[in-house]
């Protein structure tokens, strides 16, 4: 069988966390699309109270027990991965999955506070002014101390490693291109285990109307190319209708970052395709 990158969707999210629609639904949606490998990949329970019902709860047998459903239901026809999206502020250890993939939405202040990253505006400003003294780019520093943190995890994925910038277009708090920015960026880049992780091209905030292109920015990408990293390409759908959003400008940034091929997670272990 020749496979592209559109026969892979790992990272999603359904009404068992976050998403508009029933795990059923997401894998209705993905065979639909052609998919092969599909993945379950709801966010993990946190100790923060505004996740509850954003988030699993913290025992995910119910979890569990619907990705192994729906593995038994399109048994032969597609593949469904039980997979988990690890918060860093999570109280639970990522393990007995077939993959999971490591993101940071928070940062977690010295007054106990957590202050999300990509909730919206008020979220940032508060961050920036409570934690960092009205210092925007220390707030991305931060941020990716935390990325660091999980990068040297060893995820099967990491997930989404520039989200503070999803709020950020045209520059409104912080300059992209200052070196700060970029090297605490690359930093956390670097903590990452070229050889154990996938760097996913995430297109979520594209789906989602913040950004016109998908995460990471080309600089990172070219970096973990020359680290020898892979890639894996990946929608981050909370929707049946975003399954495979946005997947052709994903392949033109990996490609304009040196990449020819991406990388497809199967229930054999991780399989290359040409982009």
């Amino acid at each position: 069988m020749s496979l592209t990158p559109f026969a892979c969707s790992v990272h999603t999210h359904s009404t068992l966390c976050d998403g508009k629609n029933t795990p059923e639904e997401m894998a209705a949606a993905a065979y639909a699309a052609g998919v092969k490998y599909f993945g379950i990949s709801c966010h993990s329970h946190t100790p923060i109270p505004v996740d509850e019902g954003a988030v699993l709860p913290a025992d995910m047998t119910a979890y569990r027990a619907e990705a192994l459903r729906l593995r038994e239901e399109y048994a032969g026809r597609m593949e469904v991965l039980l997979g988990i999206e690890w918060d860093s502020q999570s109280d639970i250890r990522p393990e007995g999955f077939d993959y999971w993939i490591g993101s940071v939405h928070y940062q977690r202040g010295t007054n106990d506070r957590y202050y999300a990253a990509d909730w919206g505006e008020e979220h940032f400003i508060a961050c920036r002014d409570d934690l960092f003294g009205g210092d925007a780019l220390a707030v991305a520093e931060g941020y990716f101390t935390e990325a660091a943190r999980t990068a040297a995890m060893k995820p099967t994925v990491l997930g989404h490693i520039d989200l503070i910038v999803k709020l950020n277009a045209g520059n409104k708090f912080f300059d992209e291109e200052a070196p700060r920015y970029k090297r605490a960026a690359l930093d956390a880049l670097h903590a990452a285990d070229a050889g154990e992780t996938l760097l996913e091209i995430n297109t979520g905030g594209m789906a989602r109307g913040y950004r016109t292109t998908p995460y990471p920015a080309l600089f990172l990408l070219k970096e973990w190319r020359a680290m020898g990293g892979e890639i894996i390409l990946t929608s981050d759908a909370h929707s049946a209708d975003t399954i495979l959003y946005g997947y052709e400008q994903a392949a033109e940034l990996a490609k304009a970052a040196g990449f020819d091929r991406s990388v497809l997670l199967t229930m054999d272990g991780p399989a290359a395709c040409p982009l």
